[in-house]
């Protein structure tokens, strides 16, 4: 059995792979690594990552975000949020967005993979999921960056922040809030119930 052979018996279609995986089945991984990007059993999907794709009647398939953003940042430990998201808020932000943001603890930056931009963002302390009190969180931390009015928009968060329950909310200001989340909260958090 050639090196090579026994590199593609650990190929699974759909998923990615680092280089660095790569290279415990493999002596010489750059030169597997080309003929296997040659032959089509790889393709290169950003540098260093690299995917087996999964055939389907249309064609290859492409690896899932989860897929992608995991092997790129080597852990399980990340947030993916579209902005989009905000719209299931009822707060008047109705924008579509292509552009995921990756909350993560290792990479900051917009990098393309499989040939979608995503928005990487670190931060200290990443939410296991994804909750309607950590969405309105990180649309108050993200109200300059959005394309509605923030004069309409900010006044409509802070009533639905009212209507959310208020350990839950304080939660997820203090583990994945801004400081200007923190301050625009703080009536919210801090009333007294009649």
């Amino acid at each position: 059995m050639t090196a090579l052979t026994e590199l593609t018996k650990h190929l699974r279609p759909g998923q990615v792979y680092r280089r660095k995986d790569l290279a415990r089945w493999s002596t010489s991984v750059d030169r597997h690594l080309k003929q296997l990007l040659i032959e089509g059993r790889l393709e290169k999907v950003a540098g260093g990552l690299y995917m087996a794709p999964r055939k389907t009647r249309f064609g290859n398939a492409p690896a899932t975000p989860e897929k992608l953003v995991r092997s790129f940042l080597g852990e399980d430990r990340f947030l993916m949020v579209s902005p989009s998201a905000f719209n299931g808020l009822g707060v008047g932000t109705t924008q579509l967005h292509n552009e995921p943001v990756v909350y993560n603890r290792k990479r900051h930056g917009r990098y393309k993979l499989d040939g979608r931009t995503y928005d990487f963002r670190m931060r200290a302390t990443v939410p296991a999921q994804l909750s309607q009190e950590v969405l309105l969180v990180d649309l108050l931390h993200n109200l300059d960056r959005l394309p509605e009015d923030r004069a309409e928009v900010l006044p409509r968060a802070l009533e639905r922040a009212k209507t959310m329950d208020k350990k839950r909310l304080a939660r997820a200001v203090k583990d994945f809030g801004s400081a200007r989340a923190e301050r625009l909260l703080a009536p919210t958090l801090h009333a007294v119930p009649a």
